[in-house]
């Protein structure tokens, strides 16, 4: 559960041992996340993963290679070397996981059109519904069938202006939207101006995502139990047509016009694929730098910096206890051309000098 535990980590594995036995790696930690995770690195916001297949698995995170034994190191002139690697320090990362909810249709519409009454009358669903906005703070989701065909809908926590922006969470409810494969646009029959509603909700889906605004759309004017609703109908029908909007009149209380909305949004659906829009195929891949031996040295507060992947590698490598180890890393130091660069920097004996997690003492 995430909402006792934030942190992960996988096991260490096994060292190996005398007689040239090797070690073995741990098994690999696996978190369950629910379908249609969007998985971000935390500091930078880069997408890692879109997990929309039932079995989908990404990697975030790989463990270190294990250390070599003394006798991967044994040379025609060095049989029995008196050194041994360290396994390279795991990775470890911060993420930001993002569910997005996985439904056919998204209902949408200003807080208190009847978003979840039209839900709760269609299918098994039970969301809270009250006489005032914002009753709905997370979407609920529920099955209608129609004619033997199945329609998954979530009812989207009412929008309002400046919803692209944050305002009244929208921009929360807005990244349900993306995963929809059709909108019913529920309206208000009781309010003062329904087409302004209309024209608002479809502002706030365009100013969030282009993808949003093209998105199909089936509009229904609720509450027709209502005076009110009825005598609006045909001007807000009418007006829809000039656009070329296809429109209901339907009561989310009595049902009426219900079943024609379903249909209508299941024949639209039959027409669309089901390969979610706006998805990558492909997510962006790091690969390693060409050049792995690139270091840089720097001063800090009392001592040296070097940073460079393989350097910080091999230190993390070392195991400093072997004092050939240490012999052969200022051979590699040298090969490298660390210490030509420290010397230039001005590194003098028993100067501090910081590779990685670990801190050396300079000895010419």
């Amino acid at each position: 559960s995430f909402r006792k535990r934030a942190h992960f980590k996988a096991e260490h594995g096994s060292p190996g041992e005398g007689n040239n036995k090797h070690g073995k790696s741990a098994r690999d930690l696996e978190i369950a996340v629910p379908r249609g995770t969007v998985v971000r690195d935390a500091d930078t916001g880069e997408m890692l993963a879109d997990l929309l297949a039932p079995d989908a698995r990404v990697i975030v995170a790989r463990g270190g290679r294990g250390g070599r034994g003394n006798s991967a190191f044994a040379s025609s002139t060095n049989q029995a070397p008196r050194w041994s690697e360290k396994g390279e320090p795991g990775q470890s990362r911060a993420l930001a996981l993002e569910l997005k909810l996985l439904a056919d249709v998204g209902i949408i519409g200003l807080p208190n059109a009847g978003k979840s009454t039209l839900l709760a009358s269609v299918s098994a669903a039970r969301p809270k519904i009250a006489d005032y906005p914002f009753t709905t703070l997370a979407p609920n989701l529920g099955v209608a069938t129609i004619d033997d065909r199945d329609l998954v809908l979530a009812d989207i926590p009412g929008l309002i202006e400046g919803a692209h922006a944050g305002a009244g969470l929208g921009d929360k409810f807005l990244r349900h939207v993306e995963r929809t494969r059709v909108l019913i646009h529920l309206l208000d029959g009781a309010s003062d101006d329904p087409l302004a509603a209309f024209a608002t909700i479809n502002r706030e889906l365009a100013e969030y995502s282009p993808l949003l605004a093209t998105k199909p759309q089936i509009v229904a004017l609720n509450k027709m139990d209502l005076p009110d609703a009825r005598a609006q109908w045909q001007r807000v029908q009418k007006k829809l047509a000039k656009q070329n909007v296809e429109a209901f009149a339907i009561s989310g209380v009595t049902g009426q016009g219900v079943r024609e909305l379903l249909r209508a949004v299941a024949d639209r659906l039959a027409e669309i694929p089901r390969e979610i829009p706006g998805v990558e195929d492909e997510l962006p891949v790091i690969r390693p730098g060409a050049d792995q031996d690139a270091f840089s040295v720097s001063r800090e507060l009392h001592a040296f910096r070097v940073r460079g992947a393989k350097i910080e590698r091999i230190v993390a490598m070392t195991n400093f206890d072997q004092s050939e180890a240490i012999l052969r890393l200022h051979r590699v130091f040298k090969g490298m051309g660390i210490t030509d660069a420290l010397e230039q920097a001005g590194v003098r004996e028993g100067d501090k000098v910081r590779i990685g997690e670990v801190e050396l003492e300079w000895r010419e």
